[in-house]
């Protein structure tokens, strides 16, 4: 019996979220909001036992490691964000975190930029490493404003271009696949769940 209103449910959500495609509507609303609502009502909970009772509440009060007072002090200065008259205070905590984004940026680089150039260097034995080198040195060079991209030098960073582009394409394509994939599992889901058209 459960089941069955629970199949019954999770057919009117999504029909309601399918009704957006018609135009907004209440139904689309209260599916929208019914989602936003379950999903911050299982985050906080969660959150609370799995982060805050074992990083937070176990360290300072059982075992009484208080230099852990000073990073929950920094985290609770997000929350004067909300307060017209206190949110100057949220500002310290967000200039915390960039700076540890800054501390970041020479792995990012180390991970991401010298890897990538390290694995350019490898002889030119494939068709694929031939594309990374023309690739990645094409696309520097383009980013190289202290020269006019005009002549030969131009032509070859228009080569960037292209590989940049097919670039943000895979990416795109990959957002679609993951997006087409999602509406597939829902039409399964009416068509074999709910009305049993297919197994």
């Amino acid at each position: 019996m459960m089941e069955t209103i629970g199949t019954w449910l999770a057919v009117f959500l999504t029909l309601s979220m399918f009704s957006f495609l018609y135009k907004d509507n209440p139904f689309y609303k209260f599916a929208e909001h019914l989602f936003v609502g379950a999903s911050m009502g299982y985050a906080i909970p969660y959150t609370y036992y799995n982060v805050f009772i074992p990083y937070t509440y176990n360290p300072i009060f059982l075992r009484h490691d208080y230099i852990l007072i000073i990073p929950v002090i920094i985290g609770i200065g997000y929350w004067f964000r909300f307060s017209q008259k206190l949110s100057w205070i949220s500002r310290y905590p967000i200039a915390f975190g960039m700076g540890i984004v800054g501390m970041g940026v020479p792995m990012s680089i180390h991970a991401q930029v010298l890897v990538q150039m390290r694995t350019m260097m490898l002889p030119l034995t494939s068709i694929n490493l031939i594309l990374i080198f023309i690739g990645s040195v094409s696309i520097l060079l383009y980013f190289f404003f202290s020269k006019a991209h005009t002549g030969l030098y131009g032509k070859f960073t228009k080569i960037g271009i292209w590989f940049m582009m097919i670039g943000f394409g895979a990416s795109f394509g990959y957002t679609v696949m993951a997006r087409i994939s999602l509406l597939i599992g829902r039409i399964q889901f009416l068509l074999s769940d709910w009305l049993g058209i297919i197994k």
